[in-house]
């Protein structure tokens, strides 16, 4: 993800649009795709108050220039600044055609100006992604190339432009992600995208092009002395990665005091405690607990900052959210768990991202832990299970599930291998191979192969002239019988009965178990 220096505002849009992001996955209503409209259209008024600020930076520059005597260094720091200047306008200028092309591919607008597209999920994604259109992949190619022109550009030891589109594999929040392995960057953003979420996406790409052109002129406007401002008013700012994070996951900010010195570090506290200083900013970090939430899922928190600058001391109550994380199950079938079966599960908190470290409890069953982050067999011992869902040692919460017994196996028996004629019977010279087989019911089947494995293991064929039996019956612990003897006593008429008398399933562990099929009896009219 982009870094550079944004403005609280900015911070706070960008957490609102993960969030809403977040919730497409939920199958959310159309009023959470007119969020996305408002949070484009703040996105976009952000982005005009940082063109503003940037280009009275260059102003600043410029007159420090004039100021200092026009020197021949620091003429060509000016020079460099403009350009950066014109690099961004292009760059924002390229951002803002794929705006205009997500609204014409859509549908354009309706005479309210609204856009008509809005609910469409797929044409921003055919459009940008690379089994589609690929048009992404010339946006990310210029997205990167603008960072590595500010490295070029600025030249600066100590500052790095990261790239601003990173596949899922080289982007930290995501490598480690099972669910987004292998992604590249336009899938990651755009793939089953509303058009409201892909303008916004858009945007926040535009205001993050203008955090880095904001970062790349201070660092040029500190070598002239354009950023040495004079401040009479001292404010204790928090600047945090977001102010709503999720439980479990970690709180971060910087504290600063606002015109500090650069000759000396302020000391400074959190709720009384020392935190760590470089550069007159204070850097704190700490695991966000829950709470009471309300009903949008938030509960308001806050720390005491403090910071000592010579003589005085200066205090701020921080104000911070904690969201309430959701739970994503996934499973062959997410509602209804099986009876004494290794039920699969993965389970996923995307809010908490790379720091998601789960460990689970059952009630109503046990668990096994998985080889992978997520990954959990449930065994249900009772009519109903809860899951509760634990990161870093904090409870994120419970999923309930309902438990169903396990669907009894149909038995079915077979003349080599086509099924018995019950109608007609069988001819008693092309009968000389039995089969039994149990068979496990088709929905059992596909949700848990391993525990659906079934097999006749005791079962008795007679012979049958009229009421009486003829010759010794066949019992058989196998599922294939050879006829030959028994059907050499047979003549038309008769019949052969087939009794089940036991089944065994073998289970996910590679135990075995007795199942309870009831009486089971077939009989075959011989001719």
């Amino acid at each position: 993800m982009a870094g550079g220096n944004e403005t609280p505002r900015q911070k706070m849009i960008g957490m609102m649009y993960l969030v809403l992001t977040a919730l497409l996955a939920l199958n959310v209503s159309v009023t959470v795709l007119d969020k996305f409209i408002d949070i484009n259209n703040s996105l976009e008024v952000s982005l005009e108050a940082a063109k503003e600020q940037n280009n009275n930076t260059v102003k600043r520059i410029e007159n420090a220039v004039e100021e200092s005597g026009n020197r021949a260094a620091d003429v060509a720091i000016l020079k460099k600044a403009k350009e950066i200047r014109e690099k961004t306008q292009a760059m924002v200028s390229e951002l803002s055609t794929y705006k205009d092309k997500f609204i014409e591919i859509t549908g354009g607008y309706n005479e309210d100006g609204e856009i008509l597209g809005k609910t469409d999920y797929d044409m921003v994604g055919n459009y940008m992604m690379p089994e589609n259109q690929n048009n992404g992949e010339a946006l990310k190619q210029s997205l990167n190339e603008y960072s590595t022109y500010l490295n070029n550009t600025v030249k600066d030891p100590a500052v790095s432009f990261q790239p601003l589109a990173l596949d899922a594999d080289e982007n930290p929040r995501f490598k480690n992600d099972p669910n987004q392995k292998g992604k590249d960057w336009a899938t990651l953003e755009f793939m089953d995208t509303p058009t409201p979420a892909g303008l916004a996406t858009i945007s926040d790409y535009q205001n993050k092009v203008m955090a880095y052109e904001a970062r790349a002129l201070d660092l040029l406007a500190r070598k002239v002395g354009a950023a040495d401002l004079k401040f009479d008013n001292i404010n204790l700012v928090a600047l945090p990665e977001s102010k709503i994070v999720a439980a479990g996951a970690k709180y971060k900010a910087q504290l600063i005091v606002a015109a500090s010195s650069s000759a000396e570090d302020p000391e400074m506290t959190r709720d009384g405690a020392p935190i760590p200083v470089t550069g007159g900013k204070g850097e704190i970090e700490f695991t966000a607990t829950p709470g009471n939430y309300d009903k949008d899922g938030l509960v308001r928190k806050t720390y005491v900052a403090t910071a000592k600058l010579k003589d005085s001391v200066y205090r701020d109550e921080i104000e911070y959210f904690v969201a309430k994380p959701v739970i994503q199950v996934q499973s062959a079938s997410l509602s209804t768990l099986y009876l004494n079966c290794g039920n699969k599960l993965n389970v996923a908190v995307p809010a908490l991202g790379t720091s998601y470290s789960p460990t689970f409890s059952v009630t109503g069953g046990s668990s096994i832990a998985g080889k992978d982050i997520g990954l959990v067999t449930i065994v249900p011992n009772a009519p109903k299970v809860k899951l509760g869902v634990s990161s870093g040692g904090n409870k994120i919460g419970d999923v309930e599930f309902d438990v169903q017994r396990i669907p009894k196996p149909t038995v079915e028996v077979y003349n080599g291998s086509k099924p018995i004629n019950k109608k007609q019977g069988e001819s008693i010279s092309a009968l000389r191979i039995l089969r039994t087989a149990a068979i496990a019911e088709d929905n059992f089947k596909r949700q848990l192969p391993d525990d659906a494995q079934y097999k006749v293991t005791q079962w008795t064929i007679r012979l049958a002239r009229g009421p009486r039996p003829i010759g010794q019956p066949i019992k058989a612990t196998s599922e294939t019988v050879n006829l030959s003897q028994l059907m050499g006593d047979a003549r038309p008429g008769d019949r052969l009965v087939v009794e089940v008398v036991q089944v065994l399933r073998r289970n996910f562990r590679g135990n075995t178990e007795e199942v309870n099929i009831g009486e089971f009896t077939e009989v075959i009219p011989l001719n």
